[in-house]
């Protein structure tokens, strides 16, 4: 008889996988589509005096949802081998390989195709060819050709992602006036100090990744200075509304609080920099664009009123 005992077998505890649906969802960074319908939505309601027809504001917000989730979802399908070298993306399920590339692939197929017919026959063929345009924009020309190629890349790629409230504003008159316009200009321009500002603090992951970000590319010092130097320029473009007359005091007086906040953010990124400040810079940037357009709906309505 064995006088040797025999451990008993190890029990581990096996971690659950979030459900099917929550992978897909996932793939649809809802919170980055959240902020691109709320912009677009804006772009519909300052298109009309008063209220928009709800019907055409509700098929062109689902419209434009579900492309924008479907780039979303391509985009995680690019970049999954970059998304499991970095610490913010490794969660994603096409990185942790919880879902093919052909389930992704139709997924995103699905998305855009169904988007893109209710946008084409429930809206008008304008919104529906622009807001494919910046399917193919964010989700080829920025993903697969900018984004390992330059330090500019978000620059260039902002475009795309300047679109929505033009993609709005579109839905509900058929056309692309100059204040849409003034919209997509801002954005465009709040773009690099919102993404530089996460990259300065995400920096070692970018060069994990091997992507070209301009602080990997040009370092600290020359991003926290470019962050300055557009916060400026946004704080200009910001009171284009006011100027041209498509908003009154009401939107004026928070464009110049919030332009004011930002540029004091960035202005202490250059002289002093540390994670947790630029940190701090990213998520008032987020507050800085939807606080901005939230102030231009509000004068929109009041304005009149007043």
């Amino acid at each position: 008889m064995s006088n040797t005992l025999t451990p008993p077998a190890a029990t581990t505890t096996p971690v659950a996988r979030p459900s099917r649906w929550r992978q897909f969802y996932a793939l649809t960074k809802p919170r980055v589509v959240q902020l691109i319908v709320f912009c677009a939505v804006i772009g519909m309601l300052l298109a009309v005096p008063g209220l928009p027809d709800w019907r055409l504001a509700l098929a062109g917000t689902a419209g434009i949802w579900l492309v924008a989730a479907a780039a979303a979802a391509f985009n995680c399908l690019v970049e999954q081998h970059i998304d499991a070298r970095m610490a913010r993306t490794a969660w994603r399920p096409t990185a942790k390989g919880e879902l093919t590339n052909t389930q992704t692939l139709l997924f995103s197929g699905a998305l855009c195709a169904v988007g893109s017919a209710i946008l084409y026959l429930l809206v008008n063929p304008l919104t529906m060819w622009l807001t494919f345009a910046t399917f193919v924009g964010y989700a080829v020309i920025y993903t697969v050709v900018l984004k390992p190629l330059t330090p500019q890349n978000i620059v260039i790629g902002g475009a795309s992602g300047a679109m929505p409230p033009v993609l709005g504003w579109a839905a509900m008159r058929g056309d692309v006036g100059p204040e849409a316009l003034m919209l997509c200009l801002i954005i465009f321009l709040w773009t690099p100090p919102h993404f530089w500002a996460l990259a300065l603090y995400r920096v070692e992951d970018y060069r994990k990744a091997g992507l070209p970000m301009l602080p990997v590319t040009h370092g600290n010092e020359f991003t926290r200075l470019q962050v300055l130097l557009y916060t400026f320029v946004l704080f200009a473009a910001t009171l284009l509304p006011f100027v041209f007359g498509m908003s009154g005091w009401i939107y004026l007086a928070a464009a110049v609080v919030l332009g004011a906040m930002f540029t004091g953010y960035a202005w202490k990124l250059w002289r002093e920099y540390s994670d947790a400040l630029a940190r701090r810079t990213f998520l008032f940037s987020i507050y800085h664009l939807s606080l901005l357009f939230t102030a231009l709906l509000v004068d929109h309505y009041l304005s009149p009123l007043l």
